[in-house]
């Protein structure tokens, strides 16, 4: 299937780092559709239950330290599974370095596949190997893509789920949008093409 006729979810999660004896988890996600290879402005937002005494790493970022109380009342995770599956069955699913997504997903849902995954970071480095660094902000920033990420999600910032799901999917908007890209299939895209 061509990329430019899919339905895909782009996601990102904030977490709380690894810290000794606790695993990594969510305390944010945020999921950002997008059809026939554009962004529609359709999400979805949630903060994460997170026990009131878990530690987060202190390198981790985000603005844990000052929603530690809504942490505590938020919805676990299979709590909102209903909410979540229209979003992540049977859809590609993209996020900017995957790794981090795949794992926390796989460890929400651990009896569910999910994919196939497209890497926008892959597909960044692809697109513009020019650039020092190929972090989230800084590929935002070379492709002229952070007044829109502010447009669509006015108030937030780097490091707020919504926010960067919101950009990772400009990112794969972008690329999509070069010439010949639209061709694309989602396996090559999967593939880093």
């Amino acid at each position: 299937m061509k990329a430019c006729a899919a339905i895909l979810t782009v996601l990102d999660f904030e977490s709380t780092g690894t810290v000794r004896g606790y695993p990594d988890e969510p305390w944010q996600v945020g999921m950002v559709e997008m059809r026939h290879g554009r962004v529609t402005g359709r999400y979805y937002e949630r903060y994460l239950r997170v026990a009131a005494g878990r530690p987060f790493n202190p390198y981790a970022p985000g603005r844990h330290a000052e929603l530690r109380d809504v942490l505590a009342c938020a919805p676990s995770v299979p709590e909102l599974w209903p909410v979540w599956r229209p979003w992540l069955e049977n859809r590609p699913l993209a996020a900017h370095n995957i790794g981090t997504e795949r794992k926390l997903l796989r460890g929400a849902a651990p009896m569910h596949e999910f994919g196939p995954w497209i890497d926008t970071l892959r597909l960044a480095r692809r697109v513009r190997p020019d650039l020092a660094c190929h972090a989230l902000a800084e590929v935002c920033e070379a492709l002229d893509l952070v007044p829109r990420a502010n447009e669509l999600c006015g108030g937030r910032e780097w490091h707020d789920a919504l926010f960067d799901a919101f950009a990772s999917a400009l990112v794969l908007e972008y690329c999509l949008a070069l010439p010949g890209w639209g061709e694309v299939s989602i396996e090559a895209l999967s593939q880093g093409i």
